[in-house]
């Protein structure tokens, strides 16, 4: 060609060149939408050869070559990519901007993108290839919003004003160079691109056509461009594929023949469109692969002489798009072999959660405490009895705001799809100011949400709060064995106050006299016995996270051990006729050791958190202890239910000095609520709760802590969980607590929390 008919390209390529750049750049975002269409057009991984598809069986089943480079662009400049690609396989392409864009020449683009396709090695010296592979697929023409993540169907619909204003010229530009004229957007919106939509996937929808973008955009992005444009010489790689074309009906006849291409509710081909040569291609490549399948399973019997040549016609025709898309799964592969080799674990999910805890306490005056006078600020010093043999007592004020925070990272593990085998940490720095209130012994019980807590015995120290393995013995049992069992995730369960959305105190989430065990080692199993019974048993051995290991955590402590520790057994026999009620009754035996000579505190359950003597200060032997509870809740209506749960309790008290009596300590507790689900929005839940946490019954006289006076403290709390998202919601929680430590001239405290979760 002449001089001057280059010069014209380069006067009125290079405007529009430049705004495409500027409108798109980095270019990557264009190339990353072309991987993604090139994957999801192939219907199954390519392992036949490009030639001689008809000389023998071997042949058809021998692999592509392998060796591609995530850099590779082949061919995209004429063809739509490939849906199903991920981001990731181009990601290492860098934007390289031309040196001498006056070298591009769009006359030769054919023979160039064929030859490195072929080659299956594409370098970005390739100026001209490199450049007009990026720039069409993300053109975005100034009077529409075209985005690559669009179906085919919705991002060929370019807009209509757009395409009426430049009808005439695209379809001047096109028929010279072989494209197949666009008839207008909204007809183009409305046929659907019947290939791509056969392999594509809801997940990964697929990506604009881009050969109709390209012969559009060429007039789009820059309106004043020379008509000199239309003179461009024809690349076959641009042109779209006919349904009049030879190709186009041989590939039909196949797929109807052999069933390529499956998606379609009546299973036939129904193409009545032109498609791009990689839609085509990747039809072809589904056909290869049938036939290849037949053959190779000893049917060829079934693949008539006909179809063959067909086939390597078609196969001789599109040996370049071919040969891009076959490049493209090898790097695809390649780099999900090394994603696979390097990741942590095939089956391990980490899950998420963190809480932000604002907590304020308001006594409306002083607070007695039975408290240690020689230590008043701790709540766990046991106090000492005076000449009157009544417990020592202490005045407590007004506390502090706290801001704290709390989280569990929990990781879980299957080996067979079935079992579980869950490792959770735990970390936290909070303090809740009802603790500067309590009695001793009752540090994280009363007034105190429970997720306003450490977690671990000292502050900001990560713990391990589970560890267990659960697996199924036939289609009705279920057992789990660790040496940190979480005791809650068997039993007392309630819909209305699971501390994630429910209830959010220390005394609502759950009995107060239950379980001296929160976690522990040993083993549970749980029996579907019939439709609405199940039965659940445990043996558990003390050992939990947030306990000085120094003094507790005696299961793996030798001089105790498993048998010898402070330990429960529990059972419970749930009743659930209907999703919308649940009946537990529960019994536990518990074997409670005592620490500094007392029982009691956070492993003293029935005793509830406070301490017991002998009567007259003295020490106490191990003891046993018998717990009973009936728990219930029922939806009665979508947005409304009940719950409630009734604890009774036994503790012996064996004196260490054989002088003194013993006896029993007998208590009980009460709680009764009423849940709102989806108040306001949908996942939300309001719930309101009245509670009795310690109500001595007898045997207040070995007492060294809760007793108080001889008054009842209850409580009423609300709470309400919104959620904001999946992932974040707030909940505010109020308190208040009458009778507080079982004073009756005890004045009313009040309590706010305000709690932001996160979960991820």
């Amino acid at each position: 060609m002449s001089k001057n008919f280059y010069s014209q390209i380069l006067l009125t390529a290079t405007p529009a060149l430049i705004c495409m750049s500027l409108l798109h750049s980095p270019a990557s975002s264009a190339a990353e939408v072309a991987a993604t269409e090139t994957q999801q057009a192939i219907a199954s991984p390519a392992d036949l050869p490009l030639v001689d598809a008809v000389q023998s069986q071997s042949a058809l089943a021998k692999p592509a070559p392998t060796g591609a480079t995530p850099t590779k662009r082949i061919a995209q400049i004429e063809t739509a990519p490939n849906p199903a690609s991920t981001p990731e396989i181009i990601a290492d392409a860098k934007p390289q901007k031309p040196e001498k864009p006056e070298s591009i020449s769009l006359a030769t683009n054919s023979e160039k993108t064929a030859e490195i396709s072929q080659a299956n090695d594409v370098k970005q010296t390739n100026i001209a290839s490199e450049k007009s592979t990026r720039w069409p697929v993300a053109v975005e023409p100034n009077s529409t919003e075209t985005k690559p993540t669009q179906t085919l169907e919705s991002t060929a619909d370019i807009s209509p004003e757009l395409t009426t204003n430049k009808k005439s010229e695209v379809a001047a530009a096109s028929q010279p160079n072989n494209l197949q004229p666009t008839d207008t957007a909204t007809q183009e919106s409305s046929e659907s691109n019947l290939l791509s939509e056969s392999i594509q996937t809801p997940e990964k929808p697929a990506p604009t056509n881009i050969t109709q973008v390209q012969a559009d955009s060429l007039e789009a992005t820059n309106p004043s461009a020379s008509p000199e444009m239309e003179q461009v010489t024809s690349v076959s790689q641009l042109s779209d594929v006919k349904p009049t074309d030879w190709a186009f009906q041989a590939l039909q006849s196949l797929v109807e023949r052999y069933g390529c291409i499956a998606g379609y509710p009546d299973g036939t081909y129904r193409g009545n469109r032109a498609m791009t040569r990689y839609e085509f291609a990747a039809g072809l490549n589904a056909c290869l692969d049938k036939v290849a399948e037949l053959i190779t399973a000893g049917t060829s019997n079934l693949v008539k002489k006909e179809d063959l040549q067909k086939l390597q016609r078609l196969q001789e025709e599109f040996a370049a798009e071919l040969a891009t898309l076959r490049g493209r799964i090898d790097v695809l592969e390649a780099r999900t072999a090394n994603l696979e080799s390097n990741q942590f674990s095939t089956t391990t999910k980490l899950n998420a959660t963190v809480w932000f805890n604002l907590t304020s306490a308001f006594p409306t005056g002083d607070i007695t405490a039975e408290r240690s006078r020689t230590a008043p600020e701790s709540p766990f010093a046991t106090p000492t009895r005076d000449a009157n043999n009544r417990p020592t007592r202490v005045e407590r004020g007004q506390p502090e705001t706290t801001f704290s925070y709390y989280a569990f990272l929990t990781l879980n593990t299957s080996f067979t799809g079935k079992d579980s085998l869950v490792t959770q940490l735990v970390f936290g720095n909070g303090n809740s100011p009802a603790n500067e209130l309590v009695s001793g012994g009752f540090y994280n019980s009363w007034g105190s949400p429970f997720l306003d807590q450490t977690g671990a015995p000292t502050a900001n120290a990560v713990g391990l709060r589970e560890m267990s393995y659960t697996f199924p013995v036939g289609d009705k049992v279920q057992v789990a064995i660790g040496p940190r069992l979480n005791y809650y995730r068997y039993f007392d369960g309630n819909r209305f106050t699971f501390f994630l959305k429910g209830a959010t105190s220390f005394n609502s989430n759950g009995s107060t006299l239950l379980n001296a065990v929160d976690r522990g080692s040993g083993a549970a199993v749980t029996w579907q016995v019939a439709k609405p019974l199940r039965f659940t048993a445990a043996y558990m051995a003390e050992n939990t996270e947030f306990l000085n290991p120094a003094v507790y955590n005696t299961a793996s402590n030798p001089r105790d051990g498993l048998f010898n520790s402070s330990n429960t057994m529990t059972a419970q026999l749930e009743y659930a006729p209907s999703n919308s009620f649940n009946l537990r009754l529960l019994y536990a035996r518990s074997s409670l050791k005592p620490y500094n000579g007392f029982i009691g505190g956070a492993v003293g359950e029935p005793l509830p958190y406070g301490y017991a003597d002998d009567g007259f200060g003295g020490r106490v032997r191990d003891s046993g202890a018998d717990t009973f509870v009936v728990n219930f809740d029922w939806l009665l209506s979508r947005n409304f239910g009940l719950f409630g749960r009734y604890s009774y309790g036994q503790l012996e008290v064996n004196p260490v000095n054989r002088d003194r009596s013993g006896g029993d300590i007998k208590v009980q507790s009460l709680q009764v609520g009423m849940g709102f689900p989806d108040l306001g929005k949908q996942g939300a839940l309001g719930v309101l709760s009245f509670v009795v946490p310690h109500d001595y019954i007898s045997g207040r006289r070995f007492l060294l802590s809760g007793g108080g006076n001889g008054g009842t403290q209850y409580e009423v709390e609300g709470s309400y969980y919104y959620p904001i998202t999946n992932n974040i919601a707030i909940v505010p929680a109020f308190y208040a607590i009458f009778n507080a430590n079982n004073f009756d001239g005890n004045p009313t405290v009040f309590v706010g929390n305000l709690r932001t979760q996160f979960c991820f």
